[in-house]
């Protein structure tokens, strides 16, 4: 006579819980990873020794690789400014500008040469020649640490 147990156990495993916690852990890291890099613009900025931070944000410019400009540019959608409308795109920037330190900030891919980031130079001396002494704009380069 063979005694069977009443109480059967199941060598079953609930995965129901185990799927809602990969999803949320999934939605966790799509929303981080966009956080992480907010430019839309790719570059590969020059590398620099000094390592300052600038605390507020003024005027953005942007040149990429291929030499087009990009002035205060948001998210992906950012279109490229022409070398005649940057001096329009400027100006409208700069009467935005509520800061006080009257900065742009030149962010330029290091395969840009010379030349277009000396032209900006000259367009943003024609913008200060409008403004008086006090409030004209300087530039500053962005770059990587080493």
């Amino acid at each position: 006579m063979a005694i069977q147990m009443q109480n059967k156990r199941s060598a079953e495993f609930s995965t129901s819980a185990m799927s809602d916690l990969v999803f949320l852990l999934l939605i966790f890291f799509m929303i981080t990873s966009t956080l992480v890099a907010p430019n839309a613009i790719n570059l590969l900025l020059p590398k620099s020794n000094s390592g300052k931070q600038l605390g507020s944000r003024n005027i953005e410019v942007y040149i990429d690789a291929d030499k087009n400009y990009y002035v205060n540019p948001e998210g992906s959608q950012a279109a490229p400014v022409a070398y005649e409308d940057l001096l329009p795109a400027l100006m409208q920037a700069a009467a935005q500008d509520k800061s006080e330190q009257r900065t742009v900030i030149l962010r330029s891919d290091k395969s840009v040469p010379v030349e277009n980031v000396v032209a900006l130079m000259d367009v943003l001396n024609v913008m200060n020649e409008s403004f008086d002494e006090a409030n004209r704009y300087k530039i500053l380069l962005a770059t990587e640490a080493k």
